[in-house]
């Protein structure tokens, strides 16, 4: 089968990408400099809501089959209540809670995590965290990390970032 030849008078064309000299691109979020952040500082909530869909694709997008990651019935089958969040979204989650406070060019050098009570689909996981430490001789913070469920924590932890110097 062939196509009839297209009509350029009909053609639609998509707006060019590149942005000219009288559009800046977009700025990058600004990353903490390490002198701005003292143990004590409490980190702004974030809120992830649990979708069926976040909790699936994300145990598919991380190769972690297991069926209690995306069979309802299996995993009742297997005792819990519906589908629920892998560790490895758990632990994707918890370094987007971090980088989303510091910032771009933080780095991230350790994460600790330990599991609690499972995410189903419907809940609702907030994040809160808190500055406990800081190593003036690498500029390394630590952040102690909660994220709770209505069943209660489903992760805590401990993230440690270095910071620049000044600010990025």
């Amino acid at each position: 089968m062939t196509r009839p030849p297209r009509d350029p008078a009909t053609t639609v064309t998509e707006p060019a990408l590149a942005t000219t000299a009288t559009e800046p691109a977009p700025a990058l979020p600004r990353t903490r400099a390490y002198a701005e952040v003292a143990p004590g500082d409490v980190l702004p909530e974030l809120s992830v809501l649990l979708t069926r869909t976040l909790i699936v694709a994300t145990a598919l997008a991380s190769r972690d089959y297991q069926d209690v990651h995306h069979d309802p019935d299996l995993a009742r089958e297997r005792g819990a209540k519906d589908v629920f969040l892998n560790i490895l979204t758990s632990n994707g989650l918890v370094d987007r809670y971090v980088t989303g406070w510091a910032g771009p060019a933080c780095v991230v050098t350790a994460i600790r995590i330990r599991l609690g009570v499972p995410g189903h689909p419907g809940d609702t996981l907030v994040f809160t965290g808190t500055v406990t430490g800081k190593s003036d001789a690498d500029r390394q913070v630590e952040i102690a990390v909660r994220g709770t469920t209505g069943l209660g924590d489903h992760v805590t932890g401990t993230v440690s970032v270095r910071l620049p110097e000044g600010e990025r």
